[in-house]
Parts: C-alpha cells; structure tokens; sequence
C-alpha cells in the first residue's frame, strides 16, 4: 500500500500547526507548506520526533499562482494526498481608501485564488484514494460584512459558499468536503492583545487553535458538513438583523485602527 499523505498549508504557526500535530497525533503522514522563513524545517523534525510520523515540508508564497501550480504538480508527482487543509490566509484591519493595491490582491489572492486553485489540482489524486476530505477554513466573518475589513469577510463567504458547492459535486464520490468557521483565535500574542482590547466582545469570542483543530478533526472524520467551533457567537451572527449586526461589528472593528 502506498503511503499517503495529508496536505496543511499556513502550518508554520497557528491553526495550521495545531492541525499539523492532531493528525500527527493521529499517525497521519504530512506535508506541510508555509511560507519561507518560517522555520517549518524544525517544525517538521520536531513532529517527525515526537509521533514517528514521515513530515515532508515545503516553503512557498500561495498568493503567487505560479507557486500554486508548481507546488501541486511536486505533490502529485511524488506523493498520494488522502487529506488536504486549506488553512492558509490572510486578515487585517484597514480603512479600504487606505490600502494600498498589493495589500488587497494579496488577500485576494491567498484567500481566495489558492485556495480554489489547490483544491482543483489536487482533486484528481485524492479522488485516487478510497477515502479521502477536504477541508476549508472559513470563518465566523462569513455571515456578516464587517467596515474596515471588507475584503477578508467578501473572501471568507466565498470560501464558504465555493466549499457548499464543492460538498454537493462530491458527495457521491469518496471524497467529502466540509468547512470550518472558526472565530477569532490566539495563534500569537500580538493577536490576543489586538483582540482582548476590542473588550468583552472579543475575549468572549477568543479561542485557541489547539482546540480548535482538534474539534474539527474530529467532526470531519465524522462527516459534518459545516463545522461551527464557536457556538454562540455562530448563533449571533445568525440571528441578528443586518441593520443592527453591520454596525455593531463595524464599531468594534473600528477600535482597532484607532
């Protein structure tokens, strides 16, 4: 039997790197991408260690579509992928007049772009295997536009909306496709101090990637279309009207460019 692999892009840190040791954990063989510089070499070496698990590592820049098809043609060429995360992405918090065009295309295309076009090339060679997921990070800011952010909500709906679609073309297939709406997390501490300053609203929401990947993990594996890790602030953002709940965030989001 061929050995096979699961795909974590953003794993340097983060959501990515808690996903990297829960599989691990669950004696998953990984490849893990990231950005350069990101010390992902120790990273892989440390896992590798610690679970006995095979770790191949890869340094690229994702919002370069270019890098996008290389890195996919390298994995298809040389490896069986049974799982793939596309957890790579960006945020921020910026008047839109403001930002400057690469700031925008970058989440874009991150956000966005590598995210569809890797789970297009890599589709065929998990559609290989007899079972195998996808999963997409989304985010609770899919269900509302937010002012001052703008684009990062607009592309994680599409991430949302572009995995729904995706779950029914394959749900006959043996790949199953679901997605995750985390809320805000503490992947570093300048985060986590950015987010208690926004008050209740945002230590309320505050969770931790290790929680996080080990809930959805587990939810995936049981096949649950849409992941939703943070309840009631899922419900919140659900339930309240637009003309109170647009505003209201926006206001909260507008401390941190203050």
């Amino acid at each position: 039997m061929s050995i096979q692999y699961a795909v974590i892009t953003g794993a340097s840190q983060g959501l990515g790197k808690s996903f990297a040791f829960e599989l691990a954990s669950k004696r998953y063989n990984l490849i893990l991408i990231s950005l350069p510089n990101q010390n992902l070499t120790g990273l892989s070496e440390t896992i590798q260690e610690q679970y006995g698990v095979s770790v191949i590592c890869r340094e690229t820049d994702l919002s370069i579509s270019s890098n996008v098809i290389e890195l996919t043609d390298w994995i298809n060429k040389h490896y069986q992928v049974s799982l793939l995360i596309n957890n790579a992405g960006v945020g921020g918090t910026k008047r839109f007049e403001e930002a400057s065009q690469s700031y925008l295309m970058n989440m874009i295309n991150l956000n966005i772009t590598a995210t569809t076009i890797l789970t297009h090339q890599l589709l065929s060679n998990l559609k290989k295997q007899d079972k195998a997921y996808i999963l997409n990070i989304s985010s609770l800011s899919a269900f509302s536009p937010v002012g001052f952010k703008t684009i990062y909500p607009a592309s994680k709906a599409y991430v949302h909306s572009f995995t729904r679609g995706l779950f029914q073309e394959l749900k006959e297939t043996n790949v199953f496709v679901s997605v995750v709406n985390p809320g805000a997390m503490s992947t570093n501490s300048g985060v986590s101090e950015r987010i208690s300053n926004l008050g209740l609203f945002g230590k309320f929401t505050l969770l931790e990637p290790d929680f996080v990947a080990k809930k959805c993990i587990n939810q995936l594996f049981k096949k649950n279309k849409v992941i939703i890790v943070n309840p009631v602030s899922w419900l919140f953002l659900k339930i309240l009207p637009e003309r109170i709940k647009i505003p209201l965030l926006t206001n909260i989001i507008k401390k941190e460019i203050q």
